[in-house]
């Protein structure tokens, strides 16, 4: 590898026009193919076949009318009074507007919904006086009856009474019938038939009667059951109405409205320049005396790649650059390499947007990371290229040694960069598989760059890359101090323990990590996400920024008729959880074997207490007469869990994989069993530092005024993993420049602890420059507009200043003087067999001998000049030093 970017130095250096209109050609096409190729890039953090995502595909199948997603937009009167009716005709006139919008199915007025609301309230309360209404005349008719019926039974008494008289006069003329006159008895005869006559008349007219009483019992009768029924369904929707009653679209002093805008397609595929849109009437609404704000859900779009913040980075980039190099030209070489490999990484990536889903924060994490390691790439190259030129060395020369020396370090300390990136793809999560894609195609370029476009840049500059001062010196660098006493054994304790009390005091908040997903009131104050996040928080309560949908699959399908009764039944079992507020039913599904509620949390979208309360719902067990319902949750909380769940399960699959890598990677280089150790303990204690530094500040609060966390939340639930990916790349870099450097001082006979300090000495200057540069530039994403960015970037920045300045500069060279030389203790059997891995180009140093054209007086390698300097960062060794036997060449610094 030394040997072919030795080449490809030289021949960059050689044909320098050829290689940089290569690399503008490849701009060029890569901006050609992003115009053509490229798609929509989404603010979704989603996860698959979570619990949650499985609901939502449920919901989308079994309610396709409902299957887009919704946006919200608030409506505020700027006095704090309630709405005036002009005012309501403009609202209603904005979302009229909003609705006509491409990608827009429907926008309704909050107060057109809460309207809905109390017509419904106001039903139950007219049906409830209708039906005791109809109760009281039922009851009146059924008295007048019962007193028709009291006749009724009186006159058949009597009429039975004078039927037994009757029979017993019949008797008596039956009996006297012989002793009376024939006219006689026929005279007594026709009036005993004329009563019977009166008695049978009297008896149909009560058969009538009872007949008409009858039939009016059963019309009371029927018209009770129906009132009961009636009072029954009326006092099923009544209990849904309470279950919901905290469920409110305007104010309960009138001062603000909601207006819900539906969308063709889920919220997060709506094309950008339809939410982009929405916000943009928003911001122009000219209602007045009204605030209009759009939450989250609509304004969240793609964050700026370069802001003030980043640019600030790159200004102190620039220099830190300048005061290392003392020339423009010289600071100005790795920021234009950088820049340009940021432009070829971002658009090369982003044409493929519109194949594989893209969330936002992607490209901003590779513009991240491609400009710090492509900053810091450049340099390490620079810097040997004009360490060479000082002693003597001819430009081209110089370039392709540089390339093939610090350039071998940096492909290699890139490729570990790029592959705990590349592992983030065997987390099984798609969009942290794509992020960790993305940032290592930055890396890739950046060490493409580095090794090709900066080479071609140097030979075009020549000699100017070196100050007037230093070009009137080639050649006479003179000796150079090297340190020749170990540090004290006491202060190597003292700063071991006292940096490592230091760090796990940093750490302590870790231990409180929550992860969750950003909300609107992660926003900046003034944007209209925080504003629309505080308004429905002060006006209707925290739960309604993050409502929950609860999904209940029925063991059966239902009729129609028992539907409220099933809703009610499930509802009442869901207000039982502790933090329900409201419990609203929104629909059930065709055949009737599924219904959905909207569950208003008493907390908000990122507070512990709906945390619990979808952990409560998910393992509740709701029972009818049919069996046993289950229940399903989704919302921004059961993503939040989700993720985190799904996150936390990958975390330690991956720990796995970047511990190994690095400790086989570290035994390989350093051929050492104790170094790799401390390194991977290193790195864990940076990581461990920087998750507590972020606790603290973006879910504790603590010196939020700094950093502009005006409201604590609970840190990004795909950070940690990110972080951990990116810092040990970083970290292993930097343990690399420094720890070579050590290693080559005792290969060259120096003991192990003086090694230590010489290793120290030789890397620290370039070292601090690179991390200083590299945490201006992380440091300059925490002042961005987006949430998501910022704690991503102060998480890369902390961890950076912990990794390089306490963690490699301090505690690493404590612990390899206090283990001595058992730091280097390898078994000579395994050291047969581990590959020997030039690492920087040490064979090719020692074929390309770092000295000047021979036969110039005063220039190394002329016969009777002592040359004091050599190629690497380490220096010459005391006369009465023993080169260590290790059966292996030493490695050269960079």
């Amino acid at each position: 590898m030394a040997g072919l970017l030795y080449r490809l130095g030289r021949f960059s250096a050689r044909r320098h026009w050829l290689v940089i209109i290569t690399w503008v050609v490849i701009m060029a096409v890569a901006g050609v193919t992003y115009s053509l190729f490229s798609g929509t890039i989404s603010s979704a953090i989603s996860i698959p076949n979570t619990k949650t995502s499985q609901v939502q595909d449920e919901l989308a199948d079994k309610f396709p009318s409902a299957n887009g997603g919704n946006g919200t937009i608030v409506f505020e009167t700027k006095n704090g009074k309630a709405f005036t009716d002009a005012q309501k005709s403009e609202v209603a006139n904005f979302l009229t507007k909003v609705e006509k919008l491409d990608g827009v199915k429907g926008a309704t007025s909050g107060f057109d919904t809460q309207d809905q609301l109390d017509e419904q309230r106001q039903k139950i309360v007219d049906g409830r006086k209708e039906i005791t209404d109809g109760r009281a005349k039922l009851e009146t008719g059924q008295d007048q009856l019962d007193a028709q019926k009291a006749q009724l039974t009186s006159g058949k008494q009597q009429i039975k009474d004078a039927q037994a008289q009757l029979d017993a006069q019949k008797a008596q003329a039956e009996a006297a019938g012989a002793a009376l006159p024939a006219a006689q008895a026929q005279a007594a005869a026709a009036q005993l038939q004329q009563a019977q006559a009166q008695i049978d008349a009297q008896q149909a007219q009560i058969d009538a009667g009872e007949q008409q009483i009858a039939e009016a019992q059963k019309t009371i009768d029927a018209n009770t059951k129906k009132l009961d029924d009636s009072s029954e369904e009326l006092e099923q929707g009544s209990k849904l109405l309470d279950l919901s009653k905290d469920v409110r679209f305007v104010s309960s002093n009138g001062s603000a409205v909601i207006g819900t805008v539906q969308f063709t397609k889920s919220t997060y595929e709506v094309p950008a320049d339809t939410k982009t849109a929405i916000a943009d009437d928003a911001d122009s609404a000219d209602i007045s005396g009204v605030n209009v704000y759009v939450s989250n859900d609509i304004a969240q779009g793609v964050p700026s790649i370069l802001g003030p913040g980043e640019i600030v980075g790159v200004v102190i980039a620039a220099l830190v650059l300048f005061l290392m190099l003392r020339t423009v030209i010289g600071a100005a070489i790795p920021l234009v390499s950088a820049v340009l490999g940021v432009g070829v990484a971002s658009l090369a990536s982003l044409s493929f947007s519109g194949l594989v889903e893209f969330i936002s924060v992607t490209p901003v994490l590779g513009v991240m990371l491609g400009l710090a390691v492509g900053i810091d790439y450049s340099l390490f190259i620079l810097n040997r290229h004009r360490t060479q030129l000082k002693q003597g060395m001819q430009v081209h020369e110089s370039i392709g040694l540089a390339n093939g020396t610090s350039g071998n370090a940096v492909v290699f300390a890139g490729a570990t960069v790029i592959v705990a990136l590349l592992a983030l793809n065997i987390t099984g999560i798609p969009f942290l598989g794509l992020m960790g894609t993305v940032g290592a195609v930055a890396v890739f370029f950046a060490i493409l760059i580095a090794t090709s476009f900066t080479p071609a840049l140097l030979s075009l500059i020549g000699m100017r890359i070196l100050r007037k001062k230093e070009r009137t010196k080639i050649g006479n660098t003179g000796s150079t101090r090297v340190p020749n006493k170990p540090m004290k054994t006491w202060r190597a304790i003292v700063t071991l323990v006292a940096g490592v009390a230091v760090l796990g005091t940093i750490a302590l908040p870790a231990t409180q990590m929550r992860l969750g997903l950003p909300t609107g009131a992660s926003e900046s104050v003034d944007s209209s996400q925080y504003k629309a996040y505080k308004a429905l928080d002060e006006e209707f309560g925290a739960g309604q920024n993050g409502p929950l949908l609860v999904v209940a699959t029925l063991p059966d399908s239902i009729s129609k008729s028992d539907v409220t009764a099933t809703e009610v039944t499930i509802g009442e079992a869901l207000a039982k959880n502790d933090d329900v507020k409201a419990v609203l039913p929104i629909g059930t599904s065709s055949d009737r074997d599924i219904i959905a509620f909207q569950v208003k949390p008493g907390g908000g979208p990122d507070s512990i207490s709906t945390e619990n309360l979808v952990k409560d719902l998910r393992d509740q067990t709701v029972t009818t007469d049919d069996g046993t319902v289950t229940l399903g949750v989704a919302g921004n909380a059961s993503a939040n869990i989700d993720v985190s769940e799904k996150l936390s399960n990958v975390l330690p699959l991956y720990l796995v994989v970047v511990v190994g890598l690095s400790l086989i990677i570290l035994i390989i280089v350093f051929r050492s069993f104790l170094v790799p150790i401390t390194a991977t303990a290193g790195f864990i204690l940076s990581v461990m530092a920087s998750f507590g530094g972020l606790t603290a500040i973006y879910q504790w609060g603590w010196l939020g005024s700094v950093f502009g966390v005006h409201d604590p939340a609970p840190i990004l639930s795909f950070l940690p993993i990110i972080e951990i990916g990116i810092l040990f790349g970083l970290a292993m870099d930097y343990q690399l420049f420094l720890v070579s450097g050590m290693r080559e001082a005792y290969a060259h006979g120096a003991s192990a602890k003086v090694a230590v300090q010489r290793g120290l000495h030789a890397g620290r200057a370039v070292v601090t420059a690179a991390a200083i540069i590299m945490i201006s530039v992380f440091a300059g994403f925490i002042f961005s507009d987006s949430s998501t960015i910022k704690p991503i970037g102060f998480g890369l920045a902390f961890g950076v200043l912990i990794d390089a300045f306490v963690v490699r500069m301090l505690l690493i060279p404590a612990a390899m003087h206090l283990l001595g030389q058992s730091a280097w203790w390898f078994p000579k059997w395994l050291d047969r067999i581990v590959p020997d891995v030039d690492v920087e180009g040490a064979k090719l140093e020692r074929s390309h001998p770092t000295s000047g054209q021979p036969g110039q007086p005063g220039q190394p390698g002329q016969p009777g000049h002592e040359d004091t300097h050599t190629g690497s960062h380490a220096l010459p060794v005391a006369p009465d030093a023993n080169a260590h036997e290790s059966g292996h060449p030493p490695a050269h610094r960079a």
